[in-house]
């Protein structure tokens, strides 16, 4: 089993640990650093206790509004994660299938935000040797007339809905471990049989680092999400088309991908690590997110740096270790907006 000090040292960038990409030793072996030694560790063979809780869908005298949110809520906990990705239909003449790709992970839920039509948590990791790591985020937001969208080539752009468009629907967004942007979905629960689903439209997304890490056949994801609450936690499905996309925005498919991803829920892990950033940083990443938010308003955001460019994340990272040491911030705020200003451009416009 690795520490993160000696993932550390066989990775290129200092910090890129904090992406997930370098933390082995957890569950199950991870993909390894881009331009760093791949390093496979054994995985963890421990299997924690699952705590159950019925499911209870939507009674006939509820408010969907308030089931949906009930479902929603449900995703918080601490849980012991396994990500599994499988290759399927072949698209493009000539096309190889390659292997599956599992992972996992123990991670905890936490809700920072609920304002009623608007519930935010953030993912926080700790690994076997008891170090946290700053996971990605997922926003829930109720009948969202405008939210930014992923577009290819690094941007986002701004996209606006009818009432009727977004009646009864729930859109998620989700962000990077830097609270960057990544992608979003709309849908709607479902509840039927006293089972809560919701399912999103499709949808364009980046690639994520396992394979961005390990291939450059093609650019883009274009996907659909479906989340179930189940007895034991919840559970990610996503039916994912890989595309290959040109200088002159051709778009060629290659292959499906099916993915699922399990958040069990669990007893016994230590998840205190995790707590303890989060309370000893959480001002900090409110700033961030802040910052992203008023970015991401002002109409087209790119991200002023290619897909696996750790500079952002690696400056980030630093920052919130010295607001560890120095809760002001004010102390840190010229920093944190040079580190804006060099990696995120933005054009006034907006699309439909």
């Amino acid at each position: 089993m690795y520490s993160i000090k000696e993932l550390k040292s066989n990775c290129q960038s200092t910090l890129c640990f904090h992406n997930f990409s370098c933390l082995t030793g957890i569950l199950v072996t991870l993909i390894g650093c881009a331009s760093a030694p791949q390093i496979q560790a054994k995985p963890t063979i421990t299997e924690y206790p699952t705590l159950e809780r019925p499911v209870v869908g939507c009674a006939a005298d509820e408010r969907p509004f308030d089931c949906d949110r009930r479902a929603i809520l449900a995703l918080q906990g601490e849980f012991q994660v396994t990500f599994n990705f499988y290759e399927t239909v072949i698209l493009k003449p000539g096309y190889t299938r390659k292997g599956p790709k599992h992972s996992g992970a123990f991670e905890k839920v936490v809700l920072i935000e609920d304002s009623g039509k608007k519930l935010s948590f953030q993912h926080l990791l700790v690994n076997s040797s008891g170090e946290e790591i700053k996971h990605w985020r997922q926003d829930w937001v109720y009948e969202s007339l405008k939210n930014w969208s992923y577009v290819g080539d690094q941007r986002f752009e701004q996209q606006t809905k009818t009432p009727e468009e977004i009646a009864g629907t729930w859109t998620q967004l989700v962000y990077e471990v830097s609270d960057a942007p990544r992608y979003t979905g709309t849908g709607k629960w479902n509840h039927k049989y006293g089972v809560s689903t919701w399912t999103s439209d499709r949808t364009w997304r980046p690639l994520p680092r396992r394979e961005y890490t390990t291939r450059d056949d093609y650019q883009l994801i274009n996907a659909e999400n479906r989340h179930t609450i189940t007895p034991q936690g919840w559970t990610l499905e996503q039916d994912n088309t890989k595309v290959i996309r040109t200088s002159d925005q051709k778009d060629t498919v290659l292959v499906r991908e099916f993915g699922f991803n399990e958040y069990r829920r669990i007893s016994g892990y230590d998840f205190s690590a995790a707590m303890d950033y989060w309370q000893a940083t959480a001002p900090f990443w409110a700033e961030v997110r802040t910052h992203w938010s008023d970015e991401l308003a002002k109409g087209s955001t790119v991200l002023a740096f290619p897909t696996g460019d750790n500079q952002l994340i690696d400056g980030l990272f630093k920052l919130a270790e010295d607001y560890k040491q120095q809760p002001d911030l004010r102390t840190h705020q010229s920093k944190l907006d040079a580190l804006f200003k060099r990696f995120v451009k933005t054009e006034s416009k907006t699309s439909k």
